[in-house]
């Protein structure tokens, strides 16, 4: 089991930046990827962001791509994800999530809700 807690949520002006945090603990040796996902009021959760743990090979949807950065931390088994000119489309609860190799996504945070104004 893997458990991951996120952090750095919050309310920004449109244009601002915010930086998430995702705090993983447990069997964190076998983790493979990391991914950020969000979900807006009345839609479906869309995949926002990953990085591989050992490689650190990254994947951005292109929704995100040339604001959202994603990085981690292995020392402190942490991940980020770095978002700038945040405009009001993406205000959703962000969520952190982990999977071992060949499997899916398994393990996810609590949430953490990111409110972007105009």
């Amino acid at each position: 089991q893997v458990q991951l807690v996120e952090s750095g949520g919050g309310l920004v002006q449109a244009g601002g930046s915010l930086r998430l945090s995702c705090a993983a603990s447990g069997r964190t040796w076998n983790i493979y990827e990391m991914g950020w996902f969000r979900q807006a009021p009345g839609k479906e959760r869309e995949f926002i962001a990953s990085i591989t743990w050992l490689r650190r090979t990254t994947n951005l949807a292109e929704s995100v791509k040339g604001r959202f950065t994603i990085s981690r931390d292995n020392a402190q088994n942490t991940g980020f994800l770095q978002m700038n000119r945040l405009n009001p489309e993406d205000t959703a609860v962000y969520y952190c999530a982990s999977k071992f190799f060949g499997r899916p996504y398994e393990f996810w945070g609590q949430g953490t809700q990111v409110t972007v104004s105009l």
